[in-house]
């Protein structure tokens, strides 16, 4: 008999409807939640679904539950639930320790990598040095941190998603602005870390060992890119770097993360910071324990010649420990602004770079501010041929 799957907002992003797909090829019952009509499904996930249960709203718990219980009542014990998205994580483990499912965090785990900054504790246990940090309250608690580590300082909800209402605040007078807001959630204020992002990412396995990694490097901070609406672009790395591939092990250790996705972010410093390190030295910076957003788990299909989707299904349902290692490819993403004019058009990337290129899509809107709008994934095996690519393709008009 196979194992039930609950999968939750599989239409969000576009490519998630391969979770369950690849859950159904494995023998397994696929068991869909979502806001969208039926009808309105593509036809991949509808072909992925063994049944699909439409709620009003996915921020209705008793509608989820009753959505749960209903695919429980009818299959049977599930199985595995899971979303793979940073905003349903709470609501995920909370279904678990409702219903049951001993697979996954329940509600009392999850918040060691939701909050900010409960991460510090675990970063600091792994031997990584992290930003210091201050959880906003008043604004003369907010100027002692300054007199502390001095301006600019960076604020960001503490149990927030990405890079969504982050700021740099540069001097007082931006401080009193901020808490002018009337911001009614917990903020936390870090110092401000000078360098660039690298991620390491990947799936560990039932007994918290890691089955596949990859590293990605994120030259432009996603906070600029929104505050700026700058062009998004970043790409996979064929070798992860020594001391990244170290640290970023040791961290998923010390989180102690289980049959899930991670994604985990670190400051490549670019100038020596007191107290953090020296030029080129790694800083934690936070942890997302689910796939990187967009369409980067296809990134990691093209850059690797392997499916992640299946990897995952095959671990949660089998506890498989299949690792990979090859990287033949780097892969490349970019995301063009439709209010930027560009040199070369579509037509003339696909007339040079046709081979590469391995999905163009239209980015949500709800993504579109941090990901760009025209979105192109492709893949090189050289870094000259990436930096050429970007060059071409990131070039405005006159």
């Amino acid at each position: 008999m196979g194992k039930n799957f609950v999968f939750i907002s599989p239409t969000f992003p576009k490519t998630y409807y391969h979770f369950p797909q690849a859950w159904k090829a494995l023998g397994g019952t696929s068991l869909c939640i979502g806001e969208d009509s039926y009808e309105s499904l593509s036809r991949e996930l509808k072909e992925a679904s063994d049944e699909y249960y439409q709620v009003r709203s996915l921020e209705d718990y008793d509608e989820v539950y009753r959505a749960v219980a209903w695919f429980a009542h009818k299959h049977g014990k599930i199985d595995w639930l899971e979303s793979n998205n940073e905003y349903w994580l709470e609501q995920d483990a909370r279904l678990r320790t409702d219903f049951n499912i001993t697979s996954g965090d329940k509600s009392e785990d999850v918040m060691r990598f939701k909050r900010k900054s409960n991460m510090k504790a675990y970063y600091e246990r792994a031997g990584v040095p992290t930003a210091r940090y201050h959880l906003t309250t008043t604004l003369e608690e907010g100027k002692k941190f300054v007199k502390e580590v001095g301006y600019p300082v960076i604020v960001k909800p503490d149990d927030g998603v990405g890079a969504n209402a982050t700021w740099k605040i540069k001097n007082d007078e931006e401080l009193e602005e901020f808490y002018n807001k009337n911001i009614q959630e917990q903020y936390i204020m870090e110092e401000f870390v000078p360098g660039y992002i690298v991620s390491f990412d990947g799936i560990a396995g039932q007994n918290n060992e890691i089955i596949f990694k990859t590293s990605h490097t994120f030259p432009d901070p996603i906070m600029d890119i929104v505050n700026n609406a700058e062009d998004c672009f970043y790409w996979s790395e064929r070798k992860i770097p020594e001391d990244l591939d170290k640290m970023g092990t040791a961290v998923i250790k010390s989180f102690g993360i289980k049959g899930r996705f991670f994604h985990t972010e670190y400051f490549r410093l670019s100038e020596d910071k007191e107290g953090l390190g020296k030029k080129g030295d790694l800083v934690g910076l936070e942890v997302n324990m689910r796939p990187p957003g967009g369409f980067t788990p296809d990134m990691m299909n093209y850059a690797n010649n392997i499916d992640v989707y299946a990897i995952y299904a095959q671990m949660a349902m089998n506890n498989s420990k299949t690792y990979w290692t090859e990287r033949p490819y780097h892969a490349v993403y970019v995301g063009r602004r439709d209010s930027f004019k560009y040199k070369n058009s579509p037509a003339a990337i696909y007339a040079k770079y046709g081979e590469n290129i391995c999905m163009h899509e239209r980015m949500p809107s709800i993504l579109g501010t941090a990901m760009g709008d025209d979105a192109f994934v492709t893949r090189f095996k050289t870094k000259k041929e990436v930096d050429e690519f970007l060059r071409f393709i990131l070039e405005k008009a006159e």
